[in-house]
């Protein structure tokens, strides 16, 4: 309804006016005029002037006419000229200035009456004028629409609303920069109150109110103001109010109850307005039974009741989808053999499986990943114990990280292996992550197809941060342990293992104890070079050891450095047993002769010993080439018991 300011006609000024007309000048047909009621104001100030004034005036206004009353003074002698019939309907439809129009449809729309200086023509609009407004075209066309003034119109009716909006939040105890955050993200919310402020002229009640009376009342009835503050206490950020405000259409109670339904199954407040805004649309217009039926089928397939609220919040697609869907959808998953516990331990792990995905993606995936020679079981349990592959692209991720493998020298079971005991490389971007690392392998001289078997061999070595993890390793290597440069690269390849080891709490206490037996650090880089995994064993354990190899079989420390794989070998299986083949049989064998090999071949050297020591003692000639032969093999280091504690003797003096 276009409502107009109410102005007030003053009887003395209209009368004093009309005494004048003739004695002004007629107007020129050129110039063009909009017939107006004169403005109280223009009123007063002619009502106060005397008489030889107003002469004075009459006679020289043609010279010293002011300029903000120009348009005025036209009009007004164009109202007061006599005129036939036929000018005055020629005049009543002359076109208006845009300026004019957008004027006038700010004064009839807007809920405040603007400001207005002595003598302005826009004072009070009548109703024929206004809708004037909205015709163009020349005098004596036909009428038409001028859609640029609708569209006007509609603006400024739509910032009128606004603003009644803002009021009413301001009433509702919200500051002013929220109340213009706020309306500034619910363009259609304004809209609908605006079309139903319009709509309830047709009521009765509310034939004769105002539009600014129907949009506040429609405002409060609706109760929009208590919903915006029930929701930010719930703690939803006004980007978050406007777009479910917006999304509703209207349904502001079933808004409501959607959020308290999204409390009962445990979803954070927080996460209320993410899992409501990224639902969708169609989820405001879902029952409460549909979204208890969607819930109650998650719970029967493993997803535990208080998983339910984080399961829900990180995948909101879920609510949007029908049952037929959900259920497609879950047994995608566990026509792979996975077991409920493991289909309700994998949404958890990550929800985005179940619902972000469509069925044509997911079904890619999963033939992408049987092409390395998993089976449909493996998959599954693969998904189930890393279901973040999911979350991978084909084209963005796995292809061009099989493209790099195979550039690396790793097969494709190599990376069946790979997929098997470390899936999460395979989510791993490949030139900020795995591209950096491999080129510092190289760079300390890990040869180019070593670095394919130490992949293979140890995938989580691609896992562990270069700077925090693999370089510190390195360094420790080079600075503490002895290692040396031309050594580094090969006591990586054969260890990497030693990457996953912390340095204070293990490789630095292996290393002090290794001190402690005598061993300097140049012999211990040497002997960590020969094997590498030398510090990856536990001091309890390493100490039994090297107690029976010092004070049992009365072995020097230098037969442990020039072994130092001894302590890889069991105690109980197999140095005690043999040690024992040993004495019972009186030979004596090195460290890499007694430990190595299989029993059998231990066996038979330990025949062929006894059988060169039977020879020699009966005064047998033994040939140069079998004599040889013995002295490298069979017969080193034999002494007798007295001479072994000199050797402890000069072992301790020379470490």
């Amino acid at each position: 309804m276009l409502v107009s300011p109410p102005h007030h006609h003053h009887l003395s000024a209209l009368l004093h006016l009309q005494d004048r007309r003739n004695s002004l000048p007629p107007p020129t047909s050129s110039k063009r005029h909009i017939t107006l009621p004169i403005s109280s104001s223009s009123s007063r100030r002619h009502q106060a002037l005397p008489p030889h004034d107003n002469d004075a005036a009459s006679t020289s206004e043609t010279h010293t006419r002011r300029t903000h009353n120009a348009r005025s003074a036209a009009l007004l002698l164009q109202h007061l000229s006599p005129q036939t019939p036929d000018e005055e309907i020629h005049e009543t439809h002359l076109p208006l200035l845009k300026q004019d129009k957008e004027k006038l449809l700010e004064i009839s729309l807007l809920g405040k009456r603007t400001p207005q200086f002595p003598g302005s023509i826009y004072a009070n609009p009548n109703t024929s004028l206004v809708q004037s407004v909205f015709r163009k075209g020349k005098p004596g066309d036909a009428d038409e629409v001028d859609d640029e003034m609708l569209v006007r119109a509609l603006e400024i009716r739509r910032k009128v609303t606004a603003q009644i909006f803002k009021e009413a939040m301001k009433r509702g105890k919200f500051g002013i920069t929220y109340c213009e955050n706020l309306v500034s993200t619910i363009p259609e919310f304004i809209d609908y109150v605006m079309i139903k402020a319009v709509s309830m002229k047709e009521l009765p009640e509310f034939s004769r109110s105002s539009y600014n009376i129907r949009a506040e009342f429609f405002i409060q009835e609706c109760r929009v103001v208590p919903l915006i503050r029930w929701l930010k206490h719930n703690s939803l950020s006004y980007p978050q109010i406007g777009k479910l405000i917006s999304a509703s259409k209207g349904n502001l109670d079933h808004l409501r109850c959607v959020a308290e339904w999204l409390k009962t199954i445990h979803v954070n407040g927080r996460y209320i307005g993410v899992t409501l805004t990224r639902a969708g649309g169609n989820v405001l217009e879902r029952s409460m039974e549909e979204f208890d039926e969607l819930v109650k089928y998650l719970e029967d397939n493993g997803v535990r009741k208080d998983w339910m609220g984080y399961v829900v919040s990180r995948c909101p697609e879920i609510l949007a989808f029908s049952m037929d869907e959900l259920r497609k959808r879950a047994e995608f998953y566990l026509n792979m053999g996975m077991n409920k516990n493991d289909f309700g331990t994998m949404l958890y792990d990550c929800p985005k499986v179940i619902g972000y995905f469509s069925m044509e993606e997911m079904n890619q995936k999963v033939s992408y990943l049987k092409e390395f020679g998993l089976s449909n079981e493996d998959l599954g349990r693969l998904l189930a114990h890393k279901p973040q592959l999911m979350a991978c692209s084909i084209e963005d991720r796995w292809k061009p990280l099989v493209k790099y493998f195979y550039y690396l020298g790793i097969p494709k079971d190599g990376m069946r292996r790979i997929l098997t005991f470390k899936p999460i490389i395979f989510c791993i971007d490949l030139e900020s992550t795995i591209a950096p690392k491999v080129q510092f392998l190289l760079d300390i001289g890990v040869q180019q197809d070593a670095i394919g078997s130490m992949l293979t061999r140890f995938p989580s070595l691609m896992t562990y941060s270069l700077y925090k993890k693999i370089r510190p390793m390195v360094i420790f290597l080079l600075t503490r342990a002895g290692v040396s440069q031309q050594d580094i690269g090969k006591v990586v390849a054969q260890a990497p293992e030693l990457v996953g080891c912390s340095i204070v709490h293990k490789l630095d206490h292996n290393v002090k104890y290794f001190f402690s037996l005598g061993i300097r650090l140049p012999v211990l880089g040497q002997m960590i070079a020969d094997f590498p995994m030398l510090l990856r064993y536990n001091i309890d354990v390493l100490r039994p050891k090297y107690r029976y190899l010092r004070r049992t079989m009365i072995r020097p420390l230098k037969d442990l450095i020039e072994f130092p794989r001894f302590f890889s070998y069991s105690l109980e299986e197999r140095i005690i047993p043999r040690h024992r083949i040993m004495v019972e049989n009186r030979v004596n064998f090195k460290l890499r002769y007694m430990l190595g090999g299989s029993d059998e071949d231990f066996h038979t050297r330990v025949r062929e010993a006894v059988e060169r020591r039977r020879r020699f003692e009966s005064g047998a000639v033994i040939g140069e080439e079998e004599a040889s032969d013995s002295e490298y093999d069979d017969q080193p280091d034999m002494k007798s018991v007295s001479q072994l504690p000199n050797d402890l003797e000069n072992d301790s003096e020379h470490y």
